[in-house]
């Protein structure tokens, strides 16, 4: 797979029936492993080994409703209260971040109300947060460290 601007991660794979899989740490099973799968597990190690984040404050493409239409997202990050950190939206790394894909975590994020985003596509990593009261995004160089302490 392509090489992406994370640092290097230890990953598992496997090849059954003709197919290329991956372990996801979080699901805790393996995954067939597509670009945007590749993607998203170099996120779920960035957040895991870099920023710290405690295995169970993480969820990985789970269903949720947005004005009556059943969505995924990628990932997210809880905190300890169950607020949600990082919403995380992962696109292969031949896909490029417009602001099309903005606007779908924007959509996203009215949902969650998180308190910062990650969109990547592996190549190019944007971070931001939103300013609720004044209706506002502020990009950021990078995420904080999320663990609790």
């Amino acid at each position: 797979m392509q090489k992406l601007a994370f640092q290097s991660y230890p990953m598992i794979t496997k090849i059954s029936e003709n197919k290329r899989y991956i372990f996801d740490p979080i699901r805790k099973k393996f995954v067939i492993l597509t670009p945007e799968e590749w993607v998203r597990q170099h996120v779920v190690r960035f957040l895991l080994e870099d920023k710290k984040a405690p295995k169970s404050w993480v969820n990985v493409e789970r269903q949720f409703t947005l004005a009556g239409l059943k969505k995924r997202f990628d990932l997210i990050v809880f905190s300890g209260d169950g607020s949600v950190q990082v919403l995380v939206e992962c696109k292969a790394p031949n896909v490029s971040i417009s602001q099309k894909t903005f606007d779908q975590i924007v959509r996203y994020n009215m949902n969650f109300k998180a308190q910062y985003m990650m969109l990547t596509n592996g190549l190019k990593h944007y971070y931001c947060t939103f300013d609720y009261e004044n209706q506002q995004y502020h990009f950021c160089e990078d995420l904080p460290i999320l663990c609790p302490n």
